[in-house]
């Protein structure tokens, strides 16, 4: 393991600033910030679709997602300079690649799509499409910080959680195969 925690709290961030990776100081309200407590709050909703009972092959790609989560969350707050001191960017091409390909793989398993999807159906694929919400906003926080920040941000960290908010929608489609989507029917309640 790369870094024992032996103290949990440090008290540097009771006057509302906090510490990135380089020892420099945000404060808490940040658009950095906003996108790094948004990738956290993510991970957490993947853990709580991980709770239930999901099949071996989604259990193995959101596992993979939430390692990668922390690559993401690590980039946002390590500010990337051309300096040989600051360590490499963490979320590269390869990670967006192999979210393609899970793309691909669980969208060859559900019907073609015929209407738009509503956010529903058993458990597991609606904290899915909980988890894709999130994953959006995490990607505005993010594109946000961009603009802020684009000279010591990796822009493969948006790119990425563009790529999994994909994911997370084909993947509640997978989880609701047996029973089907959920469509939306314009005009239903008229």
């Amino acid at each position: 393991m790369g870094n024992r925690l032996s103290k949990i709290y440090t008290r540097t961030g009771d006057k509302g600033v906090t510490g990135l990776g380089d020892g420099s100081r945000l404060p808490k309200d940040s658009l950095r910030i906003e996108a790094i407590g948004l990738v956290d709050t993510l991970n957490s909703f993947i853990g709580r679709v991980l709770a239930h009972d999901v099949p071996q092959a989604v259990r193995e790609c959101l596992v993979d997602v939430q390692h990668d989560l922390f690559d993401v969350g690590a980039d946002l707050c390590t500010p990337v300079e051309p300096d040989p001191k600051y360590p490499p960017l963490r979320i590269v091409e390869v990670q967006i690649e192999r979210l393609e390909q899970e793309i691909d793989h669980f969208n060859a398993a559900v019907e073609d799509l015929r209407s738009f999807v509503l956010p529903g159906g058993a458990a597991v694929a609606a904290h899915l499409h909980v988890a894709r919400t999130v994953v959006r906003r995490a990607e505005r926080s993010t594109w946000a910080a961009l603009e802020q920040h684009a000279d010591t941000m990796n822009p493969l960290t948006a790119k990425y959680l563009n790529r999994l908010s994909d994911l997370l929608f084909v993947l509640a489609r997978y989880a609701n195969r047996e029973r089907g989507d959920v469509l939306w029917v314009p005009g239903a309640n008229r």
